[in-house]
């Protein structure tokens, strides 16, 4: 089994709403463990057994513009 990553995405937000959708989305997943936001930093933290690549076609779903920085 794959080891928990914490990986950090950039993501547009400009409303809890937006913040709001990511962890919607996030929380349909039984793989996330943990989603933290930095809406000021329009920053996504993600703890997840996930490779960053699925991670970021899910956070896509939300409609906003959304990149892969790394791990955090």
């Amino acid at each position: 089994m794959a080891s928990e990553v914490r990986h950090e995405f950039q993501m547009e937000m400009t409303c809890e709403g937006c913040s709001n959708a990511a962890k919607r989305v996030l929380g349909k997943v039984s793989e996330v463990t943990n989603v933290e936001i930095n809406m000021e930093a329009q920053r996504v933290f993600v703890t997840s057994t996930l490779d960053p690549e699925s991670l970021l076609e899910i956070l896509k779903k939300t409609g906003k513009t959304c990149s892969y920085i790394g791990t955090a």
